[in-house]
């Protein structure tokens, strides 16, 4: 092994110890860069390696991080991120909860189609898996309970259907996939929409088998009123205002009329409108908002300055020429190598967040990817048909990491807000319907990337 390559391995193996001893991620990455940056110096000022690290190497790290902060496209991730922290708190989910229960009662698994509905609707209105995740869990975790489902059905339906805001748009892991691979937010948006409501649809295609095979999982409510017009007049009073806030942000993308930031700056006004409309609109809720904003603005992009220090040395090292001849000399064909890049993902998704995997692995991988003889229809529109599709197969397998145990994030979220009489085996149990679900939404993703591809394509065709 070459010395460089030697210094690449270790790269990584300090990287992933260090994460072990529970020092932030932002300080591990630009920490790890910064010593092996000086490693590397070392080596080229008294030894005969030339490597090319040495101060000019950190006045490249600062042009980098002014152009991060300096990048339009990334002002849309706190906007995003403000609109979900708003409707959060903002009593939407709360009218979805009542008007879908009302209407779903005499459906066997209604409340279990509930929650995976509402799920969706707050993925394609906050995009941050934790605070969905907790949000549904508080709503409905005591009303499945007190009517008898069982505890697995409970959480697993929970985990899953909270977990989607990572696929469905406006997801702010696209955006920064679009960003590090200069790849259409726009594109990557609408390849999202198919996926994400495919798994979607698998989840109560599920829920409703299940409560026929075994319905004392999924007990019918008492006292149960017939679906009238009052009812559907409800339900079309409290989804109607969140569908036009989506389609107004998504809409505006899609259509052109306005770029992902600043259909992110409609998406913060709308969230302020609607909190507004059912009174939760305060000073005080505002302070929240923005306070939880800034801190998880600040966590995203201090991992954007040590992630750049980080792959610069990396690539500095030739990191992306080994990476691309490991990959190519697998002894697989091109879907062989894309499989195995993501079983890595899959695997790092246990100790890393979805942001590192995105910064550091995707723009390494990206190439190889790009290259393969892989034929993949784009429909004479889309400019890199076979990266958009494989970024799609990618967030997927971050979906599923993050419900898979014993380390999904996404199980641990719900842990925090369970009852004691829910275990962490019993979320355990519960998710694994959902990721053998995930898992056929994935290959079916794989064997029909027009799942992915053909809706941008239609779209932006016309």
């Amino acid at each position: 092994m070459e010395l460089n390559e030697l210094l690449i391995v270790l790269m990584f193996v300090s990287f992933i110890l260090l994460l072990f001893t529970g020092f932030p991620v932002a300080w591990v990455l630009a920490g790890v860069g910064t010593l092996f940056g000086l490693v590397a110096w070392g080596f080229d000022l008294w030894g005969d390696t030339l490597f090319g690290i040495d101060f000019n190497t950190m006045g490249i790290v600062v042009s980098r991080i002014y152009k991060i902060m300096d990048n339009w496209i990334l002002v849309a991730l706190p906007m995003f991120i403000f609109m979900g922290n708003l409707l959060d708190k903002s009593g939407v989910a709360e009218k979805l909860m009542h008007s879908f229960q009302a209407l779903f009662g005499q459906v066997r698994g209604g409340l279990a189609i509930t929650v995976v509905l509402i799920g969706i609707i707050l993925a394609a209105s906050t995009g941050i898996v934790g605070a969905s995740v907790v949000l549904l869990g508080v709503m409905s975790l005591p009303a499945m309970l007190s009517q008898g489902y069982s505890k697995t059905v409970t959480v697993g339906t929970v985990a899953s259907s909270g977990t989607l805001g990572i696929l469905i748009p406006p997801s702010i892991m696209l955006v920064i996939m679009a960003d590090q691979l200069a790849l259409s937010v726009g594109d990557l948006f609408m390849g999202a929409v198919l996926p994400g409501l495919l798994l979607g649809v698998l989840y109560i295609v599920y829920i409703l088998g299940w409560g026929l095979i075994k319905p004392d999982a999924m007990p019918l409510a008492e006292n149960v009123k017939p679906v009238t017009k009052e009812v559907w007049i409800e339900v079309l009073q409290s989804v109607l205002p969140t569908l036009s806030m989506i389609f107004a942000v998504l809409g505006s993308i899609f259509t052109g009329l306005a770029t992902p930031t600043e259909a992110s700056a409609v998406g913060a006004a709308a969230a302020m409108a609607l909190a507004w409309h059912n009174k939760r609109l305060s000073w005080q809720v505002l302070r929240e908002c923005l306070r939880d904003t800034l801190n998880v603005s600040g966590y995203i992009f201090a991992i954007f300055i040590g992630a750049t220090m980080f792959a610069l040395v990396l690539r500095e090292l030739g990191g992306d020429e080994y990476i691309e001849s490991l990959l190519t000399s697998l002894p697989f064909g091109p879907y062989g190598i894309i499989l195995f890049i993501l079983a890595v993902v899959f695997l790092l998704g246990f100790i890393l967040d979805w942001i590192e995997i995105t910064l550091i692995i995707l723009p390494l991988v990206a190439p190889v990817v790009s290259a393969l003889e892989i034929s993949i229809n784009g429909y004479g529109v889309l400019d890199n048909p076979i990266l958009v599709w494989f970024v799609m197969l990618v967030a997927m397998t971050l979906q599923t990491s993050f419900l898979t145990p014993p380390v999904g994030f996404s199980l641990f979220y719900l842990k925090g807000v369970c009852p004691p009489e829910v275990s962490l085996l019993d979320i355990y149990k519960g998710v694994i319907p959902f990721i053998l679900l995930q898992l056929l939404a994935l290959t079916l993703m794989i064997l029909y990337p027009q799942l992915v591809n053909w809706l941008p394509a239609v779209v932006y065709g016309k």
